[in-house]
């Protein structure tokens, strides 16, 4: 039916592009007016757009003029006119929604009118993209556009100090990663000055790699961590104890839901190796712990496809982008585990002291738009989460690639040898070949064969990022074969004979032209420096010569049928394999992809089933003889989809439970704000009093009994710990109290006593140690709740036992550790403020100093809890919360 109605009324995203059309026109019908206008006349359009908007127009009246401004300046600046639709595009973006658009199509430049346009409020616009390289190439380049209109940008990234921070914040557009706008919003709200803080209001946040951010990254949270007190001399000692036990025999693996837990004899064993007399018992979850963690690292985190050792350190590889994340540690002590797996020194483990979920931060912001070139197969997770619907752009000129059948074959040997075959013959004949693979094992073992070979290549993994610009760049000249590792978000054009650009600068620096020269020698604008003029010439018959060059291997390299893809396996998500399919066929470019496939694969391992193994034994084929069927072909479907389906319900599970510290989080960084704002606090302290008091009569004081009856003398002693004076309460007549003049009895004494207090002090210091108290309150309690609630959400699954749902019983107890915490801070801030001394030295300072960021490890790798048979009976629910019985789950 939804076929039909597309047939004859269009997809979603046509009708949606068929009601911009006037505003596409418009923008285009402004291009004769504006190309006339002098540089002056042309940066002058920012002073006026903003003085309209003082005037109550809104940004959506200034759209089409400021698109026109912003086309008319990229062409002047960087040599390049926005296609109608990249304006499609940049409107879709300025409406907070997704831009689908395919590789090649000028996503960067597409970003510049939405950018422009919101930059105009003054409030501030955000990039994200999904490294340090691209938000600052992205910067660098962009930013000659945005400071030709007269605004200013900055960028985020890794390892600049607090003051180049805060300024790139304060410029009207910031670009940066998403790790780096996550982490200072949680480091701004651990400061205890306000001039620390270095992000303003979240206004807009355009997310390049949408998908990727939004999505592959969001089923683990931002974590900030302190350094604990725990020795790290028990990781080495259960790293021995790991390397005595076999698999098996005394533990179990199961790679589907990636975890790893003890068999009864590995169990034994533990008991015997560390003197317990039941591993199970409470006492003992510490070495559980440790135990699970140590598993974990010695067989299932691999080197150099998990993480890489670099000097010494473990730095891991994304899973995604296949880069180093340095800076970057796996939580719960895994990190240390793998430290000591590998000899290294072990760092110490650390402690949470702040933590938010990518969807719980990116909703702060009052509007948030993106761009991919694959986000429909997620446009319902975008659209319950998010609030964004997906529009799929057309190309600029149609795509003309063949996307060529699976090969599959029966072993992962001979589907090597197949398609190293397929590349001796592409490389032949000059055919540039892309192949992409999932680890960085696997480039380098293609690698070696193509070695043998005599293949020369070019290999691009995380072992060897430094050269990455200059890779990709080249990778569609004739001849040239390139081995990536996850091709998403790499952020550089293949185009086809070569980057005529990228050889013009290379020839550039060659002669010794400044960084600073480079940087200006391809802008159109107007110049009187004698020096930049001599170098736009050199520039320009350097680039010229290149361009001919190019421009004739471009034809051959299109004769030959253009970039050949090649992925090694199918990965995971389907998005990954379409985002390496559409670095082929750009611009109407032709180009080609296959991917080779091997029962061995651990996609087709895990999810493929006994079956499809039995179809291939069958048929007996040869090792390098390839199969073509389609039930293989959907069963590859069907496996993509299981495990998609199941990484949505891992990030549903993530914002589930962080939902409930989300709501947590606003009050206790609100009430922070408020201190750090300066706010007077007077009123706020003697609020506490009353529900301090109110407490304390709901404790002692039955309402239903006579004044006479009521336990007086424990709710004064009670009080008095706290902050009354003892004999401060003084009751002629007891008979005629009611529970309203009782409390106001105690507001009296206590405001009396305070005044007191205040005395010692000037009213103004006063106010600043109130402040200065309630701060250093409120953040020990804060740091110690996370770590609460944390353990909460780890145990929480043993509820299952009682057929409790983990979420319902995390969000009721979470809410009554919060009450609880709440009611801590009140009873702690006005004791230190009642007992405070005028000799007493109170300053401000941080409770807990940040040590480290971590992109916390996701909830889909925990492992399971081994809980003996006696103690949870097979028929019971399991107590790892799986929902399974015990006997089909931890006990199988």
């Amino acid at each position: 039916m939804k076929r039909v109605f597309e047939k004859v009324f269009g997809t979603y995203s046509e009708r949606e592009l068929k009601r911009l059309k006037k505003n596409v026109e418009e923008v285009l019908a402004l291009e004769p007016q504006y190309s006339k206008l002098t540089d002056a006349e042309l940066k002058d359009k920012t002073r006026q757009f903003k003085e309209r908007l003082k005037n109550n127009e809104t940004l959506d009246d200034l759209l089409p003029e400021a698109f026109a401004t912003v086309r008319e300046a990229a062409w002047r600046i960087l040599g390049m006119k926005h296609y109608p639709v990249q304006l499609y595009g940049g409107i879709v973006l300025h409406q907070g929604r997704i831009a689908e658009m395919r590789t090649g199509e000028g996503k960067t430049l597409t970003a510049t009118l939405a950018v422009y346009l919101n930059a105009l409020s003054g409030k501030g616009v955000h990039v994200i993209t999904v490294n340090d390289y691209l938000a600052h190439r992205d910067c660098e380049w962009m930013s000659k556009v945005y400071n030709f209109l007269g605004l200013t940008t900055g960028v985020v990234i890794h390892g600049i100090t607090p003051t180049a921070r805060k300024a790139a914040y304060q410029a009207d557009i910031t670009y940066g990663t998403n790790n780096e706008f996550g982490f200072d919003y949680l480091r701004d709200n651990m400061v205890i000055h306000k001039h620390d803080m270095t992000q303003r209001e979240l206004n807009y946040a355009i997310v390049d790699e949408v998908d990727s951010i939004l999505i592959d990254e969001a089923r683990t949270p931002l974590i900030i961590s302190g350094q604990g007190e725990k020795s790290t001399k028990m990781y080495f000692v259960v790293d021995q104890f790991i390397k005595t036990l076999k698999n098996e025999v005394d533990f179990t693996i199961d790679e589907k839901a990636n975890s790893i837990s003890l068999t009864e004899e590995g169990v034994e064993k533990a008991e015997k190796f560390f003197g317990l007399d039941n591993l199970s018992d409470i006492e003992n979850m510490e070495t559980s712990h440790h135990i699970n963690q140590a598993l974990k690292a010695r067989n299932l985190m691999k080197l150099d496809k998990d993480y890489v050792v670099k000097d010494g350190e473990i730095v891991i590889v994304d899973e995604f982008t296949g880069r180093l994340m340095f800076g970057r540690r796996y939580s719960e002590g895994l990190h240390q585990a793998i430290e000591a797996k590998e000899g290294l020194e072990v760092k110490r483990e650390s402690k949470t002291l702040a933590t938010i979920t990518f969807q719980n931060y990116f909703r702060m912001y009052n509007k948030i738009a993106g761009m991919t070139g694959t986000a429909k197969t997620e446009e319902d997770e975008f659209i319950s989460i998010y609030g964004m619907d997906v529009i799929e752009m057309p190309t600029n000129k149609p795509v003309i690639r063949q996307d060529l059948a699976d090969s599959i074959y029966k072993s992962e040997q001979g589907k090597f040898l197949a398609l190293v075959r397929d590349i001796e013959e592409k490389y032949a004949k000059k055919q540039p070949v892309l192949v992409g693979t999932i680890t960085i094992e696997k480039s380098e073992e293609i690698s070696a064969l193509l070695k043998k070979r005599g293949i020369t290549h070019e290999v691009l993994n995380a072992k060897h990022h430094e050269r990455e610009a200059e890779i990709v760049a080249q990778a569609g000249r004739k001849g040239a074969v390139t081995i990536a590792t996850n091709m998403a978000g790499r952020g550089t054009d293949i185009i086809l004979g070569g980057n005529p650009e990228f050889l013009a600068m290379k020839e550039m620096k060659k002669r010794g032209y400044s960084d600073e020269i480079l940087a200006m020698v391809t802008s159109h604008a107007e110049t009187a420096d004698e020096e930049l003029i001599a170098a736009k010439k050199v520039y320009h018959e350097i680039y010229a010569e290149i361009k001919k060059e190019t421009d004739k291997e471009h034809e051959e390299v299109v004769q030959v049928g253009g970039l050949h893809i090649i992925g090694t396996e199918r990965h995971e998500s389907r998005r990954i394999d379409n985002q390496l399919r559409g670095r082929a066929g750009r611009q109407g470019d032709p180009g080609s992809s296959r991917f080779y496939i091997s029962l061995q694969d651990d996609l087709m391992r895990l999810f493929g089933g006994d079956r499809m193994q039995g179809i291939v034994e069958k048929m007996g084929l040869a090792e390098d003889e390839a199969i073509e069927h389609g039930l293989l072909t959907r069963t590859i479907e069907n496996a993509q989809k299981k495990v998609e389906g199941r990484n949505f319900g891992i990030r549903k599970h993530v914002l589930q439970y962080d939902d409930v510290m989300n709501k947590q989080r606003e009050v206790i960084y609100g009430e922070r704000r408020k201190v750090l704002d300066g706010q007077d606090m007077y009123d706020q302290v003697f609020n506490m009093v009353e529900s301090i008091t109110n407490d304390a009569i709901a404790l002692y004081i039955e309402a239903d009994k006579y004044p006479e009856e009521w336990d007086i003398e424990a709710f004064e002693e009670h009080l008095t710990t706290i902050f009354l004076q003892p004999d401060s309460l003084h009751f002629e007549n007891i008979q005629d109290l009611t529970i309203d003049s009782l409390r106001e009895k105690v507001v009296d004494a206590a405001k009396a006593q305070y005044k007191l207090k205040e005395n010692d002090f000037e009213a103004e210091r006063m106010r600043e140690i109130e402040r200065i108290i309630l701060l250093q309150v409120i953040d020990t309690k804060w740091m110690d709740h996370i770590d609460a609630m944390d353990q909460l959400r780890q145990g929480i699954g043993l509820r299952a036992i009682g057929q409790v749902d983990p979420v319902r019983a995390y969000q009721t107890e979470g809410f009554d550790m919060f009450q609880e915490m709440i009611k801590s801070i009140q009873e702690e801030t006005v004791r230190y403020l009642f007992h405070v001394e005028k000799e007493s030295v109170v300053e401000r300072k941080q409770v807990a100093k940040p040590m480290e960021a971590i992109h916390g490890e996701s909830s889909q790798k925990k492992i399971k809890t081994v809980v003996k048979e006696d103690v949870v009976g097979r028929n019971e629910p399991c107590p790892c919360g799986s929902g399974k019985k015990y006997k089909k789950c931890c006990g199988e």
